[in-house]
């Protein structure tokens, strides 16, 4: 073989072997990217719950409230956990007083409130704060994620959305006056269940 060839030649096998390598390492390199469901929280009734529980599911995450004018949204948001969970579907509440004071009562008022008033049965968690110095790690992640359309930022209001894909990473953000049954919810839910 020519000696030009011959450096053709084994210039293509190691560009394809350098592939295959990169090709290797891709999963693993992503592994290592930390989803939000790398926190621990505490539920409402008090015990730790590592979120990790919940990978491989898709989750919706939400800041909820007793008092505000979109308390309403707990009955959609457990129709959707209700029409999805054996589909590896699960909603995630946050009480949070931050916004005009709206959940003020202890966990077991909150707890008996949402089963009493909406039928909730999906999980709920203590009461956080979701923006500031004391906003939970998990927010705080959440919040600094670039999503689309809003991008990063506050929490705006009480019942803001955050959908997170099978692989623990963050798909969209909706604001709190997007109603849990709205089709970009629900489609974007429905196209992340269908992702094996």
């Amino acid at each position: 073989m020519p000696r030009s060839l011959f450096a053709i030649a084994a210039t293509v096998a190691l560009t394809a072997q350098f592939a295959v390598v990169a090709e290797e390492t891709k999963p693993q390199v992503k592994a290592q990217m930390p989803g939000v469901l790398s926190h621990t929280m505490k539920s409402l009734e008090g015990q730790d719950v590592d979120l990790a529980k919940y990978e491989g599911k898709v989750v919706l995450i939400v800041n909820v409230a007793s008092e505000c004018g979109l308390t309403g949204q707990y009955k959609p948001l457990q129709r959707l956990h209700d029409k999805y969970k054996d589909q590896g579907f699960v909603v995630l509440g946050f009480p949070c007083n931050q916004f005009g004071s709206q959940e003020p009562g202890t966990a077991e008022e909150i707890k008996a409130f949402c089963t009493q008033n909406y039928g909730v049965t999906f999980d709920m968690f203590a009461k956080v704060d979701v923006n500031g110095e004391n906003a939970a790690p998990l927010y705080k992640q959440l919040t600094a994620t670039p999503t689309k359309p809003a991008g990063p930022g506050k929490i705006s209001w009480n019942f803001e959305k955050f959908l997170v894909g099978r692989d623990g990473q963050v798909i969209a953000r909706f604001s709190p006056k997007t109603e849990p049954s709205a089709e970009a919810v629900v489609s974007a839910i429905e196209a992340e269940l269908a992702k094996k």
